[in-house]
């Protein structure tokens, strides 16, 4: 996946968090908890490439 379209994924995942936590009023929900493990697992691999491919 490239540098581009995971930084859109992460701006999705990141509303959705948000979204989640407005809808639930907390962050322990599990609903929560599972898209902030999304995110976290996005920015992970933004990161991961990030080192592999430095900007150009």
């Amino acid at each position: 996946m490239e540098r581009d379209e995971l930084k859109l994924r992460i701006e999705e995942a990141r509303e959705r968090l948000h979204q989640l936590k407005t809808e639930y009023g907390e962050l322990l929900h599990p609903q929560v908890i599972r898209q902030s493990m999304v995110l976290d697992e996005l920015i992970n691999m933004y990161n991961h490439v990030k080192r592999i491919k430095p900007m150009e």
